[in-house]
């Protein structure tokens, strides 16, 4: 689907036939068409998640801190923009200042669950009650406007007041919406959902989840068009991702053959008393590439958790000691079954295959292909927000 095709969209849902004669089923295709901003998407999905744990009736105020929830991951731990960065810099999206401005007022780490990020946020509600009063402006009315085509009145989309009386007026005399709204004022305002609507989504919740997060990737894609495997960071991954075993028994052969040098201590690396870390930090990357991990003091390890070390002189030591891996592998036939296991889980990148671990480099060759392809990838973090980390702070 390259373009928004309600049709599609409606097949794709496999929504029962039962629900076409009483909803409209095109109009509810139509709740995240033509976003300004990534929280539309969240506001849709929040609805979802509600309604599939039978809720009937919330608020403007429950919706958002939902929303908030949903978002936390994907903006504190992969520093994603929802809608983007303007060219004079700053954050864009509201739902992604309401994010930050929580992790500004809290101590909640990256990886909060969402039982922390709500208490954090009921914490600090009054301080958190502007950004979240800006996400009530226009999206939970705009949402619905692909089902005000039917009706011969025109919304007047300037006055929250007459577009709640517009939203009833709908409701009853034109279709049923999937929602209405009370009289309540900004984050008290009420949202009723309506049975018929709530047993077609409560049927339908995996389906319906799956489109969001569909549509909701392809925005996010196209305002961080330099974030790689962004499909993976809209939740907390499972550490059983991670494939580094075949990885350290490498580097485990190694240290019995040669000694190699902690790229920021400069110590000896002493076997069985180091871990395995991604030089570019595993939540921009999101793979476990061979090309991108070295072995490293364990103590340094948690502190440098999601952050990049500097390039100068990191990146240099770094490379040394990739090339000693690459010249064992060709010197050794032990290392170079070793490295052959690292095939499946570890060496997926053609340039690595096809121009780093071929025969035959010298180490200025070596190093200068190891630049070329990692120092882009580096910068693209960098700018995309991921902080520098400076290791010699970290042991004061």
């Amino acid at each position: 689907m390259t373009e928004f095709d309600s049709k599609k969209i409606i097949h794709s849902l496999n929504i029962d036939e039962k629900y076409y004669s009483t909803l409209d089923i095109e109009g509810f295709s139509y709740m995240m068409k033509d976003p300004s901003y990534c929280y539309k998407f969240y506001w849709l999905e929040a609805i979802v998640q509600l309604i599939s744990r039978d809720v009937r009736e919330t608020t403007f105020d429950a919706i958002i801190d939902e929303m908030i929830c949903n978002a936390w991951y994907s903006v504190r731990e992969f520093h994603i923009h929802l809608s983007g960065l303007p060219i004079s810099g700053g954050v864009k999206d509201g739902l992604e200042r309401a994010v930050l401005r929580l992790s500004e007022l809290s101590a909640l780490p990256a990886n909060a669950s969402k039982v922390e990020i709500k208490n954090a946020i009921r914490e600090h509600n009054s301080e958190l009650k502007t950004a979240k009063e800006q996400l009530t402006n226009m999206v939970p009315y705009r949402a619905l406007a692909g089902f005000f085509s039917k009706a011969n009145a025109k919304a007047e989309w300037d006055s929250i007041k007459r577009m709640t009386a517009y939203i009833e007026l709908i409701n009853r005399d034109v279709v049923l919406l999937p929602y209405t709204l009370g009289n309540g004022s900004r984050l008290n305002k009420e949202v009723y959902f309506q049975l018929p609507w709530v047993r077609m989504i409560q049927d339908h919740t995996v389906s319906i989840l799956g489109w969001i997060q569909f549509e909701k990737v392809k925005w996010l894609q196209n305002n961080n068009p330099e974030v790689p495997g962004l499909v993976y960071k809209l939740a907390p991954m499972d550490e059983k991702m991670r494939k580094l075993n075949h990885v350290r028994k490498l580097w485990e052969g190694i240290l019995e053959l040669q000694e190699v040098r902690d790229v920021f201590t400069g110590d000896p690396v002493e076997p069985k008393q180091y871990d395995v870390d991604h030089f570019i930090p595993w939540s921009f990357v999101m793979n476990d590439e061979l090309w991108n991990l070295m072995p490293m003091d364990s103590s340094l390890n948690s502190s440098k958790n999601n952050r990049l070390p500097y390039w100068s002189p990191y990146f240099g030591r770094f490379a040394g000691n990739q090339y000693i891996l690459y010249e064992l592998i060709h010197e050794k036939e032990g290392i170079r079954k070793l490295y052959e296991r690292c095939y499946k889980d570890n060496l997926h990148s053609l340039w690595a295959g096809q121009e780093l671990y071929r025969k035959g480099n010298t180490r200025e060759e070596f190093c200068d292909i190891l630049q070329k392809n990692m120092q882009p990838v580096y910068d693209s973090a960098r700018r995309q927000g991921y902080e520098i980390w400076n290791w010699q702070g970290s042991r004061r």
